[in-house]
């Protein structure tokens, strides 16, 4: 029978040799040389541009090679690729933080890749005999530890049938006696005494095996373990309850623990997303296994009969890649931070990259990884992929520049490639994304369609004609949906102070902007708007939140105020300064798509956002833009004014800087 190792856990490890470098497997020196394809004179990606797929050459996606390694396949990233490359070499840990698809998981996985090869090993806790209490733990080399505990259980089976062997000559010898004597009522009892005698008196076989609670295979890759959301028992470690305890029937206490996803990383890497949804108890826990190295286990329910179990220490030797969103910093330990910054990297995920040549020749290899990866859809033929490759620039909502968020994008590949599926093509074809656009929209932009039409039906949303203090507002919903945003303002006499306000549930940057906009509206009107309260509704909305209503805001109450009507057909968004000059917004492109879905003809915009619209080919004849740089701009072509000399004097002296009147220094007396 083998023997347990008694030795304890670090001098197991001290004792362990470095693995032998690998070898290529046999035969590879006999194999032939491969051929390489021969290259054609002429593929379908040739007639369109050449800059276009970045010198990418295909009739299909499937004609284009993909790297074997995960650390190649990452797109978009290359700051962050540079990172984990050294972090493996070194041995570092990493925080990653950025937006939810733009490659986290993918790195983290490629990074066990990485990683120094080393001797694996198998973690076995074995039964503690003068403390049952306290399992004792063993490291093996990996591959030993199913051998081990085969031997044991061969063994306990020889005990046992050994065992029994006595049981039943005992048994018919006591049953003879008793038949002789004409006691056979007392042979049946002292049976049934024997049997109570061999169940409580001597120990089960089984409760001698030990249990291996972490095994690798000795050839394998370095191990990675994704604990994302998990909780305090399946990340640190646990012990089961046993509801038996007494009896003969309890489950022996090493035979309970389970070890957590710390210990299954021991030497590899333990990825956690959203590392802030973690217990701060978990993370001190966490903190303690990446200064030690090693954790005990023991049950995390104080009620479960598991608490009173605590192993020796078990090795958790692992690489931690934490990552999360931008809230995750404000929420994460600052202490187990402050031990990633200390002996590792902190990584910031970016969301586009440059609209360069080499760029969209990597974007044609997504989607060509992507094809691969799901192995049910067609590949994309280049009229496909030239329309997902445009995509990618709308996503990016900047001009120059492509998305980095794939996995939003590699959705809209799947969901063409089973259009393509369901039509009995063999390739997946412009059609087929042009219409998957259509289905792979998101919840909010679903939502505002609808909300774009119920405002219709209840004339909430008015695109004709005039109105007093009544503008079309835009807004964007989630991250590709737009909104047309009624803004309604009045302006009374105060029977106090005057104040400004706000309805609508507006977050703070939103209440600041109006602030801003008071600014503007003194010098449009000349009034003293002390004596005056300026009411603004935002119309059928809550929560409103950002300043890009800055500019609509202040043409409804300068309307309102001046009683000047503002025409319909006209949305407006955009950025306001105290100086009225008006400033970049975020996804303009949706904004404009949502304005042409709500029958809105013109769209004022900041010139600054000019280059980074890209809408549909559907809405470019049902909406012209116009691009300004000063609120001036933006009253001249909302506003329809009956006096148009006064109009145009208010527009000028609103533009000219205020001049603030210094008091002349009194000249000193004379003695």
């Amino acid at each position: 029978m083998e023997e347990p190792n008694t030795t304890p856990v670090r001098e197991t490890e001290a004792v362990l040799e470095p693995v032998l470098a690998q070898a290529p497997p046999i035969g590879d020196a006999a194999e032939p040389a491969r051929e390489e394809p021969p290259v054609k004179e002429h593929y379908a990606s040739d007639d369109y541009d050449a800059e276009l797929f970045g010198g990418v050459r295909f009739d299909t996606t499937a004609d284009i090679p993909i790297p074997d390694s995960l650390i190649d396949q990452v797109i978009g990233q290359e700051h962050a690729v540079d990172v984990i490359k050294k972090a493996a070499t070194q041995r570092r840990h990493v925080m990653m933080i950025g937006s939810p698809g733009t490659g986290k998981s993918m790195l983290a996985k490629a990074m066990s890749e990485l990683l120094p090869k080393e001797d694996m090993q198998d973690i076995l806790v074995y039964p503690n005999q003068e403390d049952n209490n306290n399992p004792i733990i063993r490291v093996v080399p990996a591959g030993r530890g199913k051998e081990i505990v085969a031997h044991h259980k061969e063994d306990a089976k020889r005990q046992a049938s050994s065992r029994n062997t006595l049981l039943l000559v005992l048994v018919i010898g006591v049953l003879g006696i008793s038949f002789i004597s004409g006691q056979f009522l007392m042979g049946i009892i002292a049976v049934a005494f024997l049997f109570m005698a061999f169940r409580s008196l001597i120990p089960k076989e089984s409760a001698m095996v030990p249990k291996l609670i972490v095994s690798n295979k000795p050839d394998s890759f370095a191990p990675f373990v994704d604990a994302t959301g998990s909780h305090a028992g399946a990340l640190l470690g646990d012990v089961r309850h046993d509801p038996f305890q007494s009896g003969g029937l309890e489950t022996p206490a090493h035979d309970r623990v389970e070890a957590g996803a710390i210990h299954r990383a021991h030497k590899g890497v333990l990825f956690i997303d959203e590392i802030n949804s973690l217990e701060y108890q978990s993370q001190q826990s966490l903190l303690t296994a990446l200064q030690e190295g090693v954790f005990p286990i023991t049950g995390q329910s104080e009620r479960s009969s598991g608490a009173m179990v605590r192993t020796e220490p078990v090795p958790c030797r692992f690489l931690m890649i934490a990552a999360g969103n931008l809230d995750a910093m404000q929420y994460m330990h600052p202490a187990l931070r402050s031990r990633i910054r200390g002996y590792g990297y902190e990584v910031y995920m970016t969301e586009t990259m440059d609209d360069t040549a080499e760029n969209r020749g990597k974007l044609v290899r997504f989607i060509a990884q992507e094809v691969k990866n799901d192995g049910k859809i067609p590949p994309f033929d280049p009229s496909a992929v030239s329309e997902i490759l445009r995509e990618a620039r709308r996503r990016s909502g900047r001009k120059g520049h492509l998305t980095v968020k794939l996995r939003d994008l590699g959705g809209l590949v799947r969901v063409a490639g089973d259009l393509a599926i369901k039509d009995g093509s063999s390739t997946t074809t412009l059609r087929h994304v042009l219409d998957a656009k259509k289905i792979a929209r998101s919840v909010e932009d679903q939502m505002a369609d609808e909300y774009i039409r119920r405002t219709r039906d209840y004339d909430l949303t008015i695109v004709e004609g005039t109105l007093v203090g009544h503008v079309n507002g835009l807004a964007v919903v989630g991250n590709d949906g737009g909104s047309v945003l009624p803004i309604a303002a009045e302006v009374t006499p105060a029977q106090g102070a005057g104040s400004v306000v706000a309805t609508g549930g507006l977050k703070e940057i939103a209440q600041e902007s109006i602030k801003n906009v008071s600014a503007l509206i003194k010098k449009f009107s000349g009034a003293d708007i002390r004596k005056m309260d300026i009411h603004v509704q935002f119309v059928g909305t809550y929560n409103v939140d950002g300043d890009s209503a800055s500019v609509t805001m202040a043409t409804a109450v300068i309307s309102a105020l001046e009683n000047i009507p503002v025409r319909q057909d006209l949305a407006m968004t955009g950025s306001l300064s105290v100086r009225g000059d008006v400033l970049p917004i975020g996804g303009v492109t949706y904004k404009i798509e949502a304005a042409a879905k709500a029958g809105i003809k013109t769209v004022i915009i900041p010139k600054s956002n000019l280059n980074d619209v890209l809408i549909e080919d559907q809405y470019a004849d049902k909406v012209s833009i116009i691009p300004v740089t000063r609120i001036e701009e933006v009253l001249r072509y909302a506003l329809v004014p009956t006096d148009k000399a006064d109009f145009e004097e208010k527009l000028t002296r609103m533009g000219k800087h205020m001049e603030i009147p210094k008091d002349e220094p009194k000249a000193e007396k004379s003695e």
